[in-house]
């Protein structure tokens, strides 16, 4: 039986929802549609029906009954004899019961698939195509010049708007270069407006419109790049692009490993999870080199550079093991 006591990580994430929880009779659940394309491991079923601690409550659509998150421990409770499961309800249209089984796959469980994920965001960017890329790659883990790709492939009549409503919950402009435009004709009919009323009326970040300001007191472009000679400067100096890596919130992503049951409950899970916890560097962290002392500075940088090095073969070889495992 399933029904013992919740660990204490299981404790502080039920704690994080709002919504209480109830268990029901597993014949009144429905399975309904899923992003997985691949169905159901068995292999994972019998992992979790085998698991004696209390699995984390399953995601269900109230109105329909249908199963939101959590196929997987449904049937891993049907195989392990149970009459009822832990049920969390939610209430929403089918569009949002979509994006809430991406994010539930996405953070919990076995993860989705290259594919799968792929396959999400391309129906979210149709049924939300006024939510930005950024927006849309945070919800199924993709990258973000992925998500604009898959737009551009699939879908690029949809957005007539320009405008795209980002991560934040801020609506702004999908050309941000008009957006410094219209904050610079604010700045013009009003030089003592706020940032914040210039970045409302224009539909930019509080600092675009501070960037913009600036840029208008000095008498530069308004666009970065456009005849802006510290940009011109800075590129002489440095003449090899340097290609910005995806954004990652390493908290979130060590959170997921230690919620997955595979690796929760088997000791080589663990000890990877314990192996990562101690060699992923934070971004508070980052300042802790800026302590050096300047005679081992250099030495310092050569050994940040071998280890990042060492992350990238890694990464190299995961990646290669993904596309094979979930073409």
């Amino acid at each position: 039986m399933l029904d013992v006591l919740l660990s204490d990580s299981d404790r502080s994430t039920s704690a994080q929802r709002p919504a209480p929880t109830t268990f029901l009779p597993l014949e009144l659940l429905r399975t309904g549609e899923s992003p997985r394309s691949d169905g159901i491991d068995r292999e994972y079923v019998g992992m979790l029906a085998a698991v004696e601690v209390r699995l984390p409550p399953i995601l269900v659509h109230r109105g329909t009954m249908r199963v939101i998150d959590g196929v997987h421990r449904l049937h891993a409770a049907r195989l392990a004899g149970a009459s009822t499961i832990e049920v969390e309800f939610f209430d929403g249209t089918d569009r949002e019961v979509f994006v809430k089984a991406v994010e539930a796959n996405i953070a919990n469980g076995l993860p989705l698939s290259l594919r799968d994920r792929k396959n999400c965001a391309a129906r979210i960017i149709r049924s939300y195509p006024e939510w930005s890329d950024r927006l849309i790659a945070a919800k199924t883990g993709l990258a973000t010049k992925t998500v604009a790709a898959l737009r551009a492939d699939s879908c690029a009549d949809v957005d007539q708007s320009g405008m795209r409503v980002g991560a934040d919950g801020r609506l702004r402009p999908v050309n941000v270069a008009a957006g410094r435009l219209r904050a610079g004709e604010v700045l013009e009919r009003n030089p003592e407006a706020s940032l914040r009323e210039i970045a409302r009326q224009a539909g930019i970040s509080v600092g675009t419109a501070r960037d913009v300001r600036e840029r208008l007191l000095q008498g530069r472009s308004l666009l970065p790049g456009d005849g802006d000679r510290a940009e011109v400067a800075r590129s002489a100096t440095d003449p090899t692009p340097h290609p910005r890596p995806e954004s990652v919130n390493l908290v979130n992503v060590l959170e997921s490993l230690r919620r997955d049951p595979a690796l929760r409950y088997s000791e080589d899970g663990r000890t990877l999870i314990r192996w990562l916890d101690a060699r992923i560097i934070r971004t508070e962290e980052a300042g802790y080199a800026t302590r050096v002392p300047p005679h081992q500075a250099a030495v310092i940088a050569k050994a940040a550079r071998a280890c990042a090095q060492l992350w990238e073969n890694i990464a190299q070889g995961l990646e290669r093991r993904a596309a094979v495992e979930n073409p």
